[in-house]
């Protein structure tokens, strides 16, 4: 035979190349060891927790000694009368959350972008960008300044003869409080991974639509918005895969008696019965709930984008 057969490495030399290449990279690998053990330890170790969903949860038995009770604490929850509420208002807020805040981030980068001024563009990107740095106590301290009954909106509103508006204390006024104050906070971050996304595109396409002579409005419908399609369909995805996890500390803070009917979510739900309730079991069955309907939200979105853009998580 004029052919030769390679060697077939002996599992004693495989595992001494393979440790070779790990000592040659340490300085990686234990870079990645930080963020590996950080998630091992809060979010792997904690689900051992969860089997308290399924058990009369008592603090003197501890989780062993608790006694085991089924899905009764998911049928308690399915059959009382905050279910509906709660799921109305967290799908509703989140759903309104989702739509309201696609177009801002893309109009502001595709601005961005076509400006040519440096300063002006570093300077309005700083602007739009700064209240993603924000905390969420702040956010709410300044909504609840210029929205109060003597707030800035209320003193302007009666100062053109209309009467004033009760917007924290009022259900019907909440989600529009909450969606656009987020959408105000979180644009500028979209917008700098749109143009990230927008700054990966191939300068010969820019090119190619000049010499068709495309209009500027023709240029970002046919070159900026297939560009960015990919990266908008990804974070939709991500989007969708959260959509029972509204933001809980904003809402929380932002929350009274009055607006409870509209601003009552799974988040405050789950921490009204935990801490304030001490009903352990009864709250980790609807937060391990909530959880299993957003990983099936995650992989239905994410196999429906597959098979109509082939983008996709994985």
């Amino acid at each position: 035979m004029s052919g030769s057969v390679a060697p077939i490495a002996s599992p004693a030399r495989s595992w001494r190349l393979r440790w070779k290449r790990i000592r040659r990279h340490r300085q990686l690998y234990l870079v990645v060891l930080v963020p590996m053990a950080f998630t091992f330890v809060f979010r792997y170790v904690p689900m051992y927790g969860l089997q308290i969903a399924f058990k009369d949860f008592m603090i003197m038995q501890g989780i062993w000694g608790s006694p085991w009770i089924g899905v009764r604490h998911f049928e308690v929850f399915f059959r009382s009368y905050h279910f509906v509420r709660l799921m109305v208002n967290t799908i509703g807020m989140s759903t309104y959350e989702l739509v309201a805040g696609v177009l801002p981030p893309i109009l502001i980068a595709i601005a961005l972008n076509e400006s040519r001024r440096v300063l002006f563009k570093k300077t309005v990107q700083m602007a739009v960008y700064a209240p993603y740095f924000l905390s969420t106590v702040i956010i709410t301290s300044i909504l609840m300044q210029i929205l109060s009954r003597q707030g800035f909106v209320n003193q302007a509103l009666m100062a053109i003869g209309m009467r004033p508006v009760s917007f924290l204390g009022s259900p019907a006024w909440f989600w529009h409080v909450y969606v656009w104050s987020g959408v105000w906070q979180s644009a500028g971050y979209g917008a700098v991974i749109y143009l990230a996304a927008l700054s990966g595109i191939n300068p010969e396409l820019y090119e190619a639509v000049k010499v068709d002579g495309a209009s500027k409005i023709q240029q970002i419908r046919h070159v900026d918005i297939p560009g960015i399609l990919p990266t908008a369909i990804i974070l939709l995805i991500l989007s969708t895969g959260r959509i029972l996890n509204v933001g809980f500390e904003k809402i929380l803070l932002l929350q009274n008696p009055m607006n409870l009917r509209a601003s009552d979510v799974v988040d405050t739900f789950v921490y009204r019965m935990g801490l304030l309730n001490f009903e352990y079991s009864y709250s980790t069955a609807v937060g391990l709930f909530k959880s299993v309907v957003n990983l099936v939200l995650l992989l239905s979105v994410n196999s429906v984008a597959r098979r109509i853009s082939e983008t996709s998580l994985w």
